[in-house]
């Protein structure tokens, strides 16, 4: 059940990491990040790629009228400021740190042009997440613009079957073990936590999902 995008994201890390590459080596170090820090901020230069080597990290944007929009939490093996691979204009997002030791990897456009000139798989992998990571961005804004919280809610749990489900071979339920807490399917849907807590109770009485921590079972229907 694992989207193209999940798995490939942890083998960008495998290609894209300086560490990785003998001739970068030496030049590379991780970057150290507490919980609040900022990695880049809106109107910041694009010059740079990161990966999170450990921790968690949020994408988003502040509207004119002064809300945080989250566009995406971020995990180790992931990618993001992507943007910095077609040009080195202003930032049109911020990369926040959520946790405490998160560990970043960051890699400059001039160490990206060469990975992408001399491995031709690189090349291929990171487009592919690139036009899905833009798709499902797309995708993410819309629910929050135009849906209602119980449907931006159901939404996210097929996305979530899609990158992290697998089938029940006898009930043929999809089991979702993820990453993400309560807190943080709140931000990501746009709701608060005592709303998505009462949506997710909903759902389970409609025999939709069980649910319990870190692990949502998408009841056959």
């Amino acid at each position: 059940m694992k989207a193209l995008w999940f798995f490939e994201n942890v083998n960008l890390f495998n290609f894209l990491c300086p560490h990785k590459y003998k001739e970068f080596a030496n030049e590379h170090s991780f970057l150290d990040y507490n919980k609040g820090d900022y990695i880049y901020m809106e109107e910041d230069k694009s010059d740079k790629i990161y990966l999170i080597n450990s921790g968690k990290i949020k994408i988003g944007y502040i509207t004119d009228d002064g809300d945080e929009i989250i566009l995406a939490i971020l995990y180790r093996g992931e990618i993001f400021g992507e943007k910095a691979i077609f040009d080195n204009d202003e930032r049109n997002e911020f990369a926040q740190a959520i946790e405490n030791g998160t560990s970043i990897c960051s890699v400059t456009q001039e160490v990206m042009s060469e990975l992408l000139k001399n491995n031709d798989d690189f090349n291929i992998s990171i487009f592919k997440f690139i036009g899905y990571r833009f798709k499902k961005l797309e995708r993410r804004i819309q629910l929050l613009l135009f849906k209602d919280t119980k449907t931006r809610l159901k939404e996210f749990i097929k996305e979530l079957s899609n990158d992290f489900g697998f089938e029940n071979p006898i009930s043929k339920d999809i089991i979702i073990k993820h990453p993400y807490s309560q807190k943080e399917i709140a931000t990501l849907i746009g709701t608060s936590r005592p709303t998505l807590n009462g949506m997710l109770n909903e759902l389970q009485l409609e025999n939709y999902i069980e649910f319990e921590r870190k692990q949502i079972v998408l009841k056959k229907s």
